[in-house]
């Protein structure tokens, strides 16, 4: 399997693109968690760390896509909506670029560090235009554990894009990520169910996802 530059392969991208065409459930026990405002969220068991995968298909209005990419990719922006960011910055490291990032947690849990490789691609097929973003856990000396904190060692997503046909965004997007410590899976997934089971959470997400993108539309 070739790998492209950032260590993804050809194959993970053209991957992403061909579940924004056809979302691939089948032979699979993925269970559809939430469907509502024009958004289906899917989860599936991994059952070596009984935690969920999560895919996410939908259309969100007045968001283009190119602008959603570049919001997405925009680390300093970032720290400005999510509450969530303690620290966050990309830092060569090797001969690539790769993020750091502190999400703050509760007490009494300890915060989440994530250092983990990131990659867009802007792709034509056959006059489609399609942004996919890859992102996935990685190891660097430079960036080390820090003493408090609990280094999140598992963490994939990817993100595709492309036009709806109109003024909107066609998304896919997979995730996973394993927090780590002594927090019970149990528990991770009850939170993760509750927080995009409602309707009313679903819509939060997606508002979330406008205003990121366009914060005019609050004013």
């Amino acid at each position: 399997m070739e790998l492209a530059a950032g260590g993804f392969s050809e194959e993970q991208f053209w991957e992403a693109c061909a579940e924004l065409q056809q979302p691939a459930l089948a032979g699979a026990d993925w269970q559809l968690l939430v469907e509502t405002s024009g958004i289906s969220i899917y989860r599936l068991l991994d059952k070596k760390t009984g935690l969920y995968e999560y895919k996410v298909f939908g259309v969100l209005e007045d968001c283009s896509p190119t602008l959603l990419a570049d919001v997405y990719m925009d680390s300093d922006y970032r720290k400005q909506w999510d509450q969530y960011v303690k620290e966050l910055y990309e830092q060569e490291c090797n001969g690539e670029t790769v993020v750091y990032w502190e999400v703050k947690y509760p007490f009494p849990m300890s915060n989440r560090d994530y250092v983990y490789l990131r990659q867009r691609r802007d792709l034509d097929i056959e006059g489609r235009k399609i942004h996919v973003i890859l992102a996935r856990s990685t190891s660097m000396p430079q960036l080390g554990e820090r003493s408090g904190v609990i280094r999140v060692k598992q963490y994939k997503q990817s993100l595709a894009i492309e036009s709806d046909g109109k003024k909107g965004s066609k998304v896919f997007m997979y995730y996973f990520d394993n927090p780590g410590g002594q927090i019970p899976s149990w528990l991770i997934n009850w939170a993760a169910k509750n927080q995009s089971r409602t309707k009313r959470e679903a819509q939060n997400q997606r508002d979330l996802i406008k205003f990121s993108a366009n914060p005019n539309i609050l004013q």
